[in-house]
């Protein structure tokens, strides 16, 4: 696999768009959706004369060793090393003394700076796409940048605020202005259950959506199918919802979360939700619970949240 899924450029100025997708290998959907954006976009001046694009498109692969091997990470999850002072390290230290992870992210870092800086004065997007082990619905993750929730609104799927305060090392704390001295916006979007094949068409619609929202692309050449996708699975979910607890794993290697709960499914203060370190662990309030690991890798053990918006 090559880490340069594809690009595409107009011939008029615009945003980058910088779409990043199997950070944890065991998650593909993103990978097969870019490669179809990408054909798509090469043959559309064939089908609609009209169609013009503005900006640049970029597709990057995360952990190449890891979808190799089938696995979610070989040594580090690949979502959580984007601390700042973490990548310096990383950037500085010679490929040969890193772990595999840490190469991937050097590799990944190199080929965003050249992008950056082969257009100084574009606004930067990055939307990094996932998927969960639990079914349920989509969902994106914005971080506090008035502009990353304004772009993931536009998906038509549930934002979720505040859940940069429960977790760290994701893409989102690293490509923030704080950081990088220029106009840039970062947000995640979760397009379902890995195995789900249907997983591919909600990351296609959401990409599609987010070419949009950047004026990208002319709304009038959107296909109304790849809104209906989003809506469709969105469906009773809230418009907004923000976190409550990020429950961190005691123990690996025993934490066991109860069977059957799927993305948003409500729970109850007091309820039983897992075990861990041979201790049962309850719903801390009333809520949302979201992203509950049904795999043996990951520190998160599950999210719970309240709705702000219905």
């Amino acid at each position: 696999m090559q880490r340069i899924i594809g690009t595409f450029e107009g011939g008029s100025p615009g945003h980058l768009l910088i779409c990043t997708a199997g950070l944890h290998g065991n998650e593909l959907a993103g990978i097969k959706a870019l490669e179809y954006v990408f054909k798509m976009l090469e043959v559309e001046h064939i089908t609609n004369p009209q169609f013009q694009f503005h900006g640049r498109l970029v597709g990057i692969a995360g952990n190449i060793q890891a979808m190799e091997q089938g696995k979610r990470y070989i040594k580090q999850d690949m979502n959580r090393m984007w601390m700042p002072d973490n990548v310096a390290r990383i950037r500085r230290t010679p490929p040969h003394l890193l772990e595999p992870e840490e190469r991937e992210l050097r590799d990944m870092v190199q080929h965003i700076d050249e992008e950056m800086a082969h257009r100084p004065e574009a606004p930067v997007v990055v939307l990094d796409l996932h998927t969960t082990t639990a079914d349920g619905g989509i969902f994106c993750i914005a971080t506090e940048d008035p502009e990353s929730v304004r772009i993931a609104s536009e998906l038509h799927a549930p934002v979720i605020l505040g859940m940069l305060h429960g977790i760290r090392g994701t893409t989102m704390h690293y490509f923030r202005r704080e950081v990088i001295p220029r106009d840039i916006t970062a947000f995640a979007f979760e397009s379902g259950q890995h195995e789900d094949p249907k997983s591919v068409n909600r990351s296609i619609a959401a990409i599609i959506a987010c070419l949009r929202a950047l004026d990208m692309v002319d709304p009038k050449h959107v296909e109304s199918v790849h809104d209906q996708v989003l809506i469709d699975y969105s469906a009773g979910l809230p418009r907004i919802a923000e976190l409550i607890q990020a429950y961190q794993i005691q123990d690996e290697e025993s934490f066991e979360i109860l069977p059957d709960f799927r993305n948003f499914q409500p729970v109850t203060r007091g309820q039983l939700l897992a075990y861990d370190a041979g201790q049962a662990v309850h719903a801390i309030e009333d809520g949302l619970i979201l992203m509950p690991r049904y795999q043996k890798l990951g520190d998160d053990g599950y999210f719970l949240l309240r709705v702000l918006v219905d």
